[in-house]
């Protein structure tokens, strides 16, 4: 879930940084910095998110890339982690064994999964 969270996010400021106003490229240029503060590979992998040394058109090729990509990603990793939601079942905090009255996952969750209801 957390790693779903993380995707979506980095696809929105993948999106939000295609204007290439003022806004934009300092908005690229603080966030992806922020990566930077990352034990021993941060400055490697900045520059590399960065296609050089500084946020420039190559970044912007790069980030056009990734908001293309990172939707599939998105859809996959929603796919895998409903598959192992329903594999596992949900977490269960209170510790106490409920085996009350359960219906069966398919067809009944399959169409509201599909139905996002």
């Amino acid at each position: 879930g957390i790693i779903l969270l993380f995707a979506v996010m980095a696809t929105a400021f993948m999106g939000y940084v295609l204007p290439w106003g003022q806004m934009s490229f300092w908005g690229a240029t603080v966030i992806t910095n922020l990566l930077s503060a990352i034990p021993y590979i941060g400055t490697s992998l900045v520059e590399w998110i960065w296609g050089g040394f500084s946020v420039d058109k190559a970044t912007l090729t790069r980030f056009f890339a990734f908001h293309f990509i990172l939707p599939f990603i998105v859809s996959a990793l929603a796919a895998v982690h409903l598959l192992f939601l329903h594999e596992t079942g949900s977490n269960n905090p209170s510790g106490i064994p409920s085996d009350s009255d359960k219906i069966p996952f398919h067809p009944y969750y399959t169409i509201k999964d599909i139905l996002g209801a």
